[in-house]
Protein backbone atom coordinates (compact mmCIF):
# COMPACT_ATOMS: atom_id res chain seq x y z
CA UNK A 1 0.00 0.00 0.00
CA UNK A 2 1.05 3.41 -1.15
CA UNK A 3 -0.06 7.12 -0.87
CA UNK A 4 -0.88 8.20 -4.45
CA UNK A 5 1.09 11.42 -5.91
CA UNK A 6 -2.36 13.15 -6.08
CA UNK A 7 -2.26 13.25 -2.40
CA UNK A 8 0.74 14.79 -1.47
CA UNK A 9 -0.66 17.95 -1.27
CA UNK A 10 -4.06 17.59 0.60
CA UNK A 11 -1.79 15.73 3.32
CA UNK A 12 0.57 18.43 3.57
CA UNK A 13 -2.39 21.08 4.10
CA UNK A 14 -3.99 18.80 6.56
CA UNK A 15 -0.77 18.65 8.42
CA UNK A 16 -0.65 22.18 8.29
CA UNK A 17 -4.14 22.67 9.55
CA UNK A 18 -3.84 20.06 12.82
CA UNK A 19 -0.72 21.80 13.84
CA UNK A 20 -2.56 25.52 13.74
CA UNK A 21 -5.25 23.88 15.44
CA UNK A 22 -3.62 22.37 18.22
CA UNK A 23 -1.54 25.13 18.59
CA UNK A 24 -4.37 27.65 18.97
CA UNK A 25 -5.84 25.24 21.52
CA UNK A 26 -2.41 24.66 23.65
CA UNK A 27 -1.88 29.06 23.75
CA UNK A 28 -5.03 30.29 24.42
CA UNK A 29 -6.93 27.74 26.34
CA UNK A 30 -3.98 25.47 28.24
CA UNK A 31 -6.24 24.23 31.04
CA UNK A 32 -8.77 22.62 28.78
CA UNK A 33 -7.84 19.42 28.97
CA UNK A 34 -11.08 18.16 27.90
CA UNK A 35 -11.36 20.41 24.92
CA UNK A 36 -7.28 19.38 23.99
CA UNK A 37 -8.57 15.95 24.48
CA UNK A 38 -11.18 16.28 21.61
CA UNK A 39 -9.06 18.40 19.53
CA UNK A 40 -6.38 15.60 19.59
CA UNK A 41 -8.72 13.25 18.71
CA UNK A 42 -10.68 14.82 15.58
CA UNK A 43 -7.01 15.79 14.75
CA UNK A 44 -6.33 11.98 14.35
CA UNK A 45 -9.77 11.21 12.65
CA UNK A 46 -9.19 14.00 10.14
CA UNK A 47 -5.42 12.64 9.63
CA UNK A 48 -6.52 8.72 8.56
CA UNK A 49 -9.54 9.76 6.78
CA UNK A 50 -7.70 11.98 4.32
CA UNK A 51 -4.50 9.42 3.94
CA UNK A 52 -7.14 6.41 3.38
CA UNK A 53 -9.09 8.44 0.83
CA UNK A 54 -5.26 8.77 -1.17
CA UNK A 55 -4.16 5.52 -0.33
CA UNK A 56 -2.80 3.45 -3.59
CA UNK A 57 -2.78 -0.22 -3.53
CA UNK A 58 -0.15 -2.16 -5.00
CA UNK A 59 -1.18 -5.60 -6.96
CA UNK A 60 -0.64 -7.63 -9.97
CA UNK A 61 -2.51 -7.03 -13.26
CA UNK A 62 -4.01 -10.29 -14.91
CA UNK A 63 -3.96 -8.55 -18.33
CA UNK A 64 -6.17 -10.41 -21.05
CA UNK A 65 -7.39 -8.90 -24.19
CA UNK A 66 -11.24 -10.33 -24.12
CA UNK A 67 -11.86 -8.83 -20.62
CA UNK A 68 -12.83 -5.32 -19.43
CA UNK A 69 -11.77 -4.99 -15.99
CA UNK A 70 -13.14 -2.58 -13.92
CA UNK A 71 -11.61 0.92 -13.69
CA UNK A 72 -12.34 1.90 -10.39
CA UNK A 73 -13.48 0.70 -6.70
CA UNK A 74 -17.06 1.18 -5.78
CA UNK A 75 -20.45 -0.41 -6.20
CA UNK A 76 -22.55 -0.89 -9.53
CA UNK A 77 -25.49 1.46 -9.61
CA UNK A 78 -26.30 0.73 -13.67
CA UNK A 79 -26.66 -1.96 -15.92
CA UNK A 80 -28.53 -0.97 -18.98
CA UNK A 81 -28.94 -0.57 -22.70
CA UNK A 82 -28.69 2.58 -23.74
CA UNK A 83 -27.76 5.01 -26.50
CA UNK A 84 -24.12 6.42 -26.20
CA UNK A 85 -24.39 9.61 -28.02
CA UNK A 86 -21.64 11.84 -27.72
CA UNK A 87 -18.87 10.15 -29.68
CA UNK A 88 -19.95 6.22 -30.79
CA UNK A 89 -23.36 7.34 -31.42
CA UNK A 90 -24.81 3.46 -31.51
CA UNK A 91 -26.31 1.25 -28.65
CA UNK A 92 -24.27 0.54 -25.65
CA UNK A 93 -24.35 -1.56 -22.84
CA UNK A 94 -23.65 0.81 -19.26
CA UNK A 95 -22.17 0.10 -16.80
CA UNK A 96 -21.63 2.54 -13.77
CA UNK A 97 -19.59 2.36 -10.97
CA UNK A 98 -20.24 4.68 -7.64
CA UNK A 99 -16.93 5.82 -5.80
CA UNK A 100 -17.69 6.72 -2.42
CA UNK A 101 -15.18 8.89 -0.03
CA UNK A 102 -13.98 5.34 1.22
CA UNK A 103 -13.09 3.86 -1.84
CA UNK A 104 -9.44 4.11 -3.33
CA UNK A 105 -10.34 6.76 -5.99
CA UNK A 106 -7.23 5.41 -8.78
CA UNK A 107 -8.63 5.10 -11.93
CA UNK A 108 -7.18 1.98 -14.45
CA UNK A 109 -7.94 1.34 -18.26
CA UNK A 110 -10.46 -1.32 -18.31
CA UNK A 111 -8.92 -2.51 -21.62
CA UNK A 112 -5.15 -2.55 -23.74
CA UNK A 113 -4.90 -0.04 -26.75
CA UNK A 114 -5.12 3.15 -28.28
CA UNK A 115 -6.71 6.56 -26.49
CA UNK A 116 -8.52 7.46 -29.82
CA UNK A 117 -10.53 10.15 -28.40
CA UNK A 118 -10.56 12.12 -25.44
CA UNK A 119 -12.24 15.26 -23.92
CA UNK A 120 -12.45 17.04 -20.62
CA UNK A 121 -16.93 18.41 -20.33
CA UNK A 122 -16.96 21.70 -17.57
CA UNK A 123 -20.65 21.04 -16.22
CA UNK A 124 -22.22 20.70 -12.87
CA UNK A 125 -22.12 19.17 -9.69
CA UNK A 126 -25.24 17.16 -9.04
CA UNK A 127 -24.99 13.97 -6.70
CA UNK A 128 -23.14 11.52 -8.58
CA UNK A 129 -26.10 9.12 -8.74
CA UNK A 130 -28.35 11.60 -10.34
CA UNK A 131 -29.62 10.16 -13.44
CA UNK A 132 -28.35 13.32 -15.34
CA UNK A 133 -24.75 13.53 -13.66
CA UNK A 134 -23.44 11.39 -16.83
CA UNK A 135 -24.41 13.95 -19.39
CA UNK A 136 -24.29 17.51 -17.44
CA UNK A 137 -21.52 17.24 -14.53
CA UNK A 138 -17.99 17.89 -15.05
CA UNK A 139 -16.21 14.68 -16.74
CA UNK A 140 -14.13 13.48 -18.85
CA UNK A 141 -14.85 11.35 -21.94
CA UNK A 142 -12.02 8.95 -22.99
CA UNK A 143 -12.11 6.06 -25.72
CA UNK A 144 -9.58 2.90 -25.77
CA UNK A 145 -9.81 0.77 -29.11
CA UNK A 146 -8.04 -2.98 -28.73
CA UNK A 147 -5.74 -4.67 -31.24
CA UNK A 148 -8.76 -6.12 -32.15
CA UNK A 149 -10.68 -3.00 -33.43
CA UNK A 150 -12.94 -3.11 -30.46
CA UNK A 151 -13.64 -0.01 -28.62
CA UNK A 152 -14.83 0.94 -24.60
CA UNK A 153 -15.78 4.12 -24.26
CA UNK A 154 -15.48 5.66 -19.98
CA UNK A 155 -16.00 8.79 -18.27
CA UNK A 156 -15.15 10.09 -14.64
CA UNK A 157 -17.79 12.05 -13.40
CA UNK A 158 -17.51 14.52 -11.19
CA UNK A 159 -20.18 14.16 -8.07
CA UNK A 160 -21.63 16.42 -4.97
CA UNK A 161 -18.33 17.05 -3.64
CA UNK A 162 -16.01 15.90 -6.49
CA UNK A 163 -14.70 18.90 -7.23
CA UNK A 164 -11.36 17.98 -9.16
CA UNK A 165 -10.92 15.64 -12.00
CA UNK A 166 -7.39 14.06 -12.83
CA UNK A 167 -6.66 12.61 -15.56
CA UNK A 168 -2.89 11.35 -17.51
CA UNK A 169 -4.04 10.36 -21.04
CA UNK A 170 -4.46 11.83 -24.24
CA UNK A 171 -5.26 11.00 -27.88
CA UNK A 172 -2.80 8.91 -29.66
CA UNK A 173 -1.46 7.15 -26.14
CA UNK A 174 -1.20 3.43 -26.01
CA UNK A 175 -2.08 2.21 -22.76
CA UNK A 176 -2.13 -0.88 -21.12
CA UNK A 177 -5.20 -2.85 -19.16
CA UNK A 178 -5.05 -1.54 -15.52
CA UNK A 179 -2.88 1.10 -15.68
CA UNK A 180 -3.34 4.44 -14.21
CA UNK A 181 -5.29 6.64 -16.39
CA UNK A 182 -6.66 9.47 -13.61
CA UNK A 183 -7.92 10.15 -10.11
CA UNK A 184 -11.15 11.59 -9.26
CA UNK A 185 -11.16 13.46 -5.53
CA UNK A 186 -13.87 12.80 -2.95
CA UNK A 187 -16.78 10.77 -3.93
CA UNK A 188 -17.54 10.56 -7.55
CA UNK A 189 -18.92 7.81 -10.79
CA UNK A 190 -17.03 6.14 -13.46
CA UNK A 191 -19.45 5.05 -16.22
CA UNK A 192 -18.47 2.54 -18.46
CA UNK A 193 -19.85 1.54 -22.39
CA UNK A 194 -19.54 -1.84 -23.66
CA UNK A 195 -20.67 -3.13 -27.19
CA UNK A 196 -22.94 -4.80 -27.65
CA UNK A 197 -23.28 -8.56 -27.28
CA UNK A 198 -20.48 -8.23 -24.24
CA UNK A 199 -21.06 -10.86 -20.89
CA UNK A 200 -21.40 -8.71 -18.22
CA UNK A 201 -19.73 -10.70 -15.00
CA UNK A 202 -21.05 -8.53 -12.19
CA UNK A 203 -24.48 -7.22 -10.77
CA UNK A 204 -26.39 -4.20 -9.63
CA UNK A 205 -25.17 -3.36 -6.05
CA UNK A 206 -21.76 -5.40 -6.21
CA UNK A 207 -18.61 -4.06 -4.89
CA UNK A 208 -15.79 -3.89 -7.28
CA UNK A 209 -12.25 -3.57 -7.34
CA UNK A 210 -10.37 -1.20 -10.12
CA UNK A 211 -7.97 -3.33 -11.83
CA UNK A 212 -9.48 -6.53 -10.13
CA UNK A 213 -13.25 -7.26 -11.29
CA UNK A 214 -13.84 -8.25 -15.06
CA UNK A 215 -16.72 -6.12 -15.59
CA UNK A 216 -17.57 -7.74 -18.68
CA UNK A 217 -16.12 -10.79 -21.64
CA UNK A 218 -16.23 -8.45 -25.11
CA UNK A 219 -17.88 -10.20 -28.01
CA UNK A 220 -15.18 -12.79 -30.13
Amino acid sequence: MTIHKEGYTSIALCILFIFVLNAVIQFFYPQAFTLKWIIYIFSALLFLIILQFFRSPIFKINQDETKVLCPADGKVVVIEETEEGEVLKDKRIQISVFMSPVNVHVNRNPISGVVKYFKYHPGKYLVAWHPKSSTENERTTIVIENSAGQDVLFRQIAGAMARRIVWYVKEGDQVEQGGQFGFIKFGSRVDIFLPLGSKVNVNLGEVVKGGRTVLAELPA
